[in-house]
């Protein structure tokens, strides 16, 4: 009897044990299926695809496949992907986290350099389709000179911003590029300038036109000039006669899927970042704007209704000292502005023509001295209609007497065309945005 019992009372206690460890094994199992696939793209395979949809061939109606549907569900997607991403990544020590989910998702990383295409897998906002040249091999930028606009020479940017295949382009070294022209950029590019010191300045800057998916990341991009009454070369079959350029330092002309990511702008003749023409599903992320007056348009012009369709998210960006107006100026279409750090405007930090919806949520705005100048908002519109217009401001953080001028019925429907990501506390924004600008990154550390 006795040795009955005690077989009963093993197996009362073995039953809790099994099932604990088919537990065990059931996550670890899941664990082991989470982890995130290494880029089949790493190294200096072949491309999978050398298809390059060149915006200069589809019709106008194409570029309405670009514009979000329901960008309701973009927020909790994006913040579910986030989530998801950093609890699966091994990413070493997490005291580096700041908050920042774009950096977050990469920069723990001590070995960035070797796993440097896991950069397109960590966009947010409306450019966060954005692969630029995941896909592709990598093509080593060593030669700064020699820039012909019409035959350049192999081993240049211009080289090979044109190829018709995706390709993820690297420096070999520090180097300032100044370009005699405009610097036309071909589909499924990325230029990645981290862990050297890349400038392109005193000439031509850079023109995204009529292509998709491109990332530009960690470049300092400074008085660029007027170009144009010259033949420019656009990809290895075509070169055309091209007329005067504005001097903006990133032009985004009928281009979708754009994620301008870490670089530092200043001092150009136009714009810093323009994007106008239909141009949509963009995102300008963690950059150090300074020194300008007419930052960023967004917006061809009032009676240009094609830009209905343009969908911005402006996030985690510092807008700096010496700067007076247009951060940005939005026009026609949907814009998030969201986490950003406002601490220098002369004339005001948003504006707005042609009834923009504009979402501003959890930034710093710190207004300047100047008593006339403590209006964060300005609208280009005289008639009153302007009161209409969808603008909120839903958590920011308002300074020095710093107001927003609030407008429109706040339509749910409206604001969630304009909504891309979860924004964060205004409290975190010193944490969010203290890498802004071009990341002094170096190998085997985090950078």
């Amino acid at each position: 009897m006795r040795l009955a019992s005690s077989r009963a009372t093993m197996r009362f206690y073995m039953t809790p044990l099994l099932l604990l460890l088919a537990l065990l094994v059931s996550v670890a199992a899941s664990i082991e299926n989470d982890k995130p696939l290494q880029s089949r793209s790493v190294g200096l395979e072949e491309p999978k695809s050398s298809i390059n949809s060149s915006m200069t061939e589809r019709s106008n109606d194409d570029w309405n496949e670009h514009a979000v549907d329901n960008p309701e569900e973009i927020a909790s997607l994006v913040d579910t992907t986030i989530r998801n991403s950093t609890a699966r990544r091994n990413l070493g020590f997490f005291s580096c986290a700041t908050g920042n989910p774009i950096d977050d998702c990469w920069r723990c990383d001590p070995q960035w350099q070797r796993h440097r295409k896991r950069l397109a897998n960590c966009g947010i906002g409306f450019g966060r389709n954005a692969v630029g040249g995941r896909d592709g091999r990598y093509y080593v930028v060593n030669d700064p000179g020699h820039d012909d606009p019409v035959n350049p020479r192999p081993g240049t940017l211009r080289h090979a911003v044109i190829q018709d295949r995706p390709l993820w382009i690297v420096f070999k070294r520090d180097m300032v590029i100044t370009l005699k022209q405009e610097l036309i950029m071909n589909s499924f590019k990325t230029i990645d300038a981290r862990g050297v010191n890349v400038h392109i300045a005193y000439g031509g800057c850079i023109t995204i036109q009529y292509v998709t998916n491109v990332i530009i990341h960690g470049l300092h991009i400074h008085d660029c000039k007027p170009t144009g009454n010259a033949m420019v070369r656009s990809s290895p079959s075509h070169y055309g006669w091209r007329t005067m350029a504005d001097g903006d330092g990133i032009s985004i002309f009928g281009a979708s899927h754009i994620w301008v990511d870490h670089n530092s702008l200043s001092n150009c003749a136009d714009g810093l970042i323009d994007a106008i023409m239909g141009s949509t599903a963009i995102t300008i992320s963690n950059n150090y704007f300074t020194h300008h007056n007419e930052v960023m348009l967004l917006g061809h012009s009032d009676s240009y209704t094609r830009d209905k369709q343009m969908q911005v998210t402006i996030a985690y960006n510092h807008f700096g000292e010496g700067l007076i107006q247009r951060m940005p100026r939005c026009r026609h279409g949907y814009f998030h502005v969201v986490n950003n750090d406002y601490t220098h405007w002369e004339m005001y930090a948003i504006g707005g023509s042609a009834d923009p919806t504009i979402n501003s949520q959890g930034n710093r705005y710190l207004a300047p001295t100047n008593r006339f100048a403590k209006e964060v908002t300005h609208r280009v519109e005289t008639t009153g209609r302007w009161r209409h217009w969808n603008w909120r401001s839903e958590g920011d953080l308002l300074l020095n007497g710093a107001f927003f001028v609030q407008s429109g019925a706040g339509a749910a429907a409206s604001y969630a065309r304009a909504s891309s990501l979860g924004a964060k506390s205004s409290s975190m924004i010193g944490s969010i945005t203290a890498g802004a600008g071009v990341l002094n990154c170096r190998s085997g550390r985090q950078c």
